[in-house]
């Protein structure tokens, strides 16, 4: 089993968009580890996620396909099923992020997009690993646990108060 020091990110990027963000990879790869390392789960020896840069009419098909809603959002998640998982599939999900979503995100609440974008691939990675924001005990664990991830990188609380910019 890894503490997820060793997890092997695989990042497409499907759309142009994200040129305007050319160390996003790099990103990712660092956010997707930290959170790993930070959950304290077990994990197959050669762990890996992949994720998708995308943009809205990627995400919203996506979001339409897979969990019935048809818009556009900033991050999904698609867990392995348990059954993968506990065959051994090194394999634990996939994430998709949205740039168009992302990047709106980050202007209205004065984010620089790197932080936004970090913080986007560390709840991906946290929903991959099963923690979950349904009921009001399960979001203050997984936002407490993002809090403490995103620290450790530097970057600051997402959650924190803030005047939305028009």
């Amino acid at each position: 089993m890894s503490d997820g020091s060793t997890i092997e990110v695989d990042v497409l990027v499907e759309a142009d968009a994200w040129s305007g963000l050319p160390a996003a990879a790099e990103l990712i790869e660092v956010a997707v580890a930290a959170a790993c390392r930070s959950a304290g789960t077990d994990l197959p020896e050669e762990a890996e996620i992949a994720v998708m840069l995308t943009d809205d009419e990627g995400i919203r098909a996506l979001n339409r396909d897979w969990r019935g809603k048809d818009k556009a959002t900033n991050v999904l998640s698609f867990p392995s099923p348990t059954v993968a998982r506990e065959g051994g599939d090194p394999h634990l999900g996939d994430i998709a992020i949205a740039y168009e979503t992302m990047a709106r995100e980050a202007a209205s609440e004065a984010k620089p997009l790197a932080n936004h974008l970090v913080h986007l691939a560390v709840h991906g990675t946290l929903h991959l690993l099963g923690h979950d924001h349904e009921e009001p005990g399960e979001a203050e664990a997984m936002e407490a646990l993002e809090r403490s991830v995103l620290a450790g990188l530097g970057v600051p609380d997402p959650y924190a108060e803030t005047d939305p910019v028009l």
